[in-house]
């Protein structure tokens, strides 16, 4: 797809989207008028999730995106900046969860790290690929996806409805992006730019085995929100469906 109109659309990207809250994030930002870059490490799953938004009418472009390999990362940033010369609103929505992984007596060292890796590492370089374009763009937006147990106020307090649920790796790599979150936002302080993270809430998808409680559009309606936030919206929060979160 060519960018003619990208001097017209603002431009989105949005990671490991060709599913679940991903997928309908990217649904929902390309219904509000973006063009819409649809990170997925498969490119056929991904080429496949474009062409469903495609006869829908949005605007859709796929981009292979895999957050374990660095040259994947480095050639999306090189094609963004060719097509479009900046990028707008980037969606960290990325993740994985991993059966191994569990409470610190027990959790698999190698499953911890393989979620770090994703979650956190990945996270934190696609981030650092991105932002220079997005220093580019006249209000670049950064969202992304933690989860409400990355809260550290939460999981300390015994009367929680997940307090026995305690997974070392996972929770611990979504504090991680809560972190990343409050210090990239200091760092652009100075800029037009926002950088938050959203808690989805407990949503159906295929990382819990489709046992959330709320709908994809439901998980995806924050993180939209926070995209499209207007010059005097926050930065630096944790919210989810429009309300502060805990850290």
């Amino acid at each position: 797809m060519s960018n003619s109109t990208g001097s017209a659309r603002k431009v989105a990207l949005i990671t490991g989207a060709n599913k679940g809250i991903g997928f309908e994030i990217t649904r929902q930002l390309g219904r509000a008028g973006m063009t819409v870059l649809l990170g997925a490490r498969n490119s056929e799953q991904g080429e496949a999730s474009a062409q469903i938004l495609r006869a829908e009418g949005i605007d859709v472009d796929t981009i292979p995106l895999d957050l374990l390999q660095q040259e994947t990362i480095s050639a999306a940033a090189e094609w963004i900046v060719a097509e479009y010369g900046r990028l707008d609103v980037l969606v960290n929505n990325a993740g994985i969860v991993d059966g191994e992984d569990g409470p610190p007596s027990s959790a698999d060292l190698d499953a911890v790290r393989r979620v770090f890796d994703v979650n956190f590492f990945g996270t934190l370089a696609v981030t650092k690929a991105m932002l220079p374009l997005i220093r580019k763009a006249n209000a670049g937006r950064i969202v992304s996806l933690s989860s409400g147990l990355a809260s550290l106020t939460l999981n300390s307090d015994p009367t929680w409805v997940f307090a026995s649920y305690k997974i070392l790796g996972y929770w611990a790599s979504k504090a991680a992006v809560n972190m990343m979150t409050v210090q990239l936002a200091y760092e652009l302080r100075d800029t037009a730019i926002k950088v938050n993270a959203v808690n989805p809430g407990f949503t159906a998808t295929d990382m819990n085995g489709y046992q959330g409680t709320q709908t994809v559009q439901e998980g995806a309606a924050e993180a939209v929100r926070l995209a499209l936030l207007a010059a005097d919206g926050p930065t630096g929060g944790f919210t989810g469906t429009g309300a502060n979160n805990p850290w």
